[in-house]
């Protein structure tokens, strides 16, 4: 039986969809922050965000990522935020890096790194090899881990380059995304395929696109890997599109799925310690169990630690 406890992801807003596509869509730096404590709530550990300007396009504005973590920090202190540098819009580094440093006490535990280019429904999303490495060692100066997503094979043996040449260190946090046009598909052998093909130690997660997302989920979590969910992949609860989602619920069908088959859902402490990450706040003596069952001394009246170096 595997033991190790479920990673939940929430990908809040994405890129694409609208509140016209689905209202629960959380858009606004209030919306989004209200969405992430009720998805932490729900058993997420991480919320993967992407900012929206007035009108509710894409924007990479430092100043509204800064007021988006500032707000979930405030909510949620233990929360993991992952900051997105998608390459889908914009393609200057200058812009795509604003996220990993929005401002005092905002930078992101996680900034989302593609590897690879490749093309959506209705565009292409270009990761050039010398981005990839900028963004990369731009995470790792601001103590920032990698959330690698990966739509291909390809993608999966870029990522062995990475670690052989330092630019990216383990253990690795991967995201496995199937079933968009264009990419790999959604199938349990595709999925096995690539889990199977990952660097060593990696913490892998997987999900589907649109209506594959609770099918790419399941098999995951049967899997022993662990998942993203939410509104930026997927908008309904079930494959026919008649019944709209939210992302709490999207998390909580999840959370169910995991008690069924005998999986505990972890909680943030205890996927800062599997990522190697530093706790937000250790004020007395605590011990964490960790994914894997262990526990693990946490420090003695130990201050405040800031995931950002000085």
């Amino acid at each position: 039986m595997q033991t190790d406890k479920l990673i939940i992801n929430a990908a809040l807003t994405g890129m694409v969809p609208t509140q016209a596509d689905n209202p629960n869509l959380p858009c606004t730096p209030e919306e989004i922050v209200a969405d992430a404590r009720r998805c932490r709530d729900a058993g997420a550990s991480i919320v993967h965000v992407h900012a929206r300007d007035d009108s509710g396009k894409p924007t990479y504005k430092k100043e509204i990522y800064a007021e988006i973590i500032s707000g979930i920090r405030s909510e949620c202190p233990d929360l993991l935020i992952s900051g997105s540098t998608s390459g889908r819009l914009y393609r200057q580094f200058e812009q795509r890096s604003e996220v990993l440093d929005p401002g005092p006490g905002c930078r992101p535990d996680l900034g989302s790194l593609t590897l690879g280019s490749m093309n959506f429904p209705t565009g292409a999303s270009v990761n050039e090899p010398q981005m990839i490495k900028d963004l990369a060692l731009t995470m790792r100066r601001h103590g920032i881990k990698p959330e690698i997503e990966l739509f291909d094979l390809g993608m999966v043996d870029y990522a062995h380059y990475l670690i052989a040449k330092g630019i990216l260190a383990g253990p690795c946090y991967c995201n496995l995304l199937l079933g968009s046009l264009g990419t790999l598909a959604a199938t349990p052998l595709n999925l096995a395929t690539m889990a199977r093909a990952l660097p060593e130690d990696t913490v892998w997660s997987a999900t589907g696109i649109g209506r594959f997302q609770f099918y790419v989920n399941c098999m995951a979590i049967a899997m022993g890997g662990h998942v993203r969910v939410g509104l930026e992949d997927n908008l309904y609860y079930d494959a026919e599109k008649q019944e709209l989602a939210t992302n709490a619920g999207l998390v909580e069908r999840l959370v169910h799925v995991a008690r069924a088959v005998g999986r505990q859902v972890a909680t943030p402490d205890e996927v800062r310690l599997r990522l190697g990450l530093p706790a937000r706040k250790r004020s007395k003596q605590t011990s964490i169990v960790a994914l894997d069952g262990t526990r693990r001394q946490q420090g003695s009246q130990r201050p405040i630690i800031s995931t950002e170096p000085k």
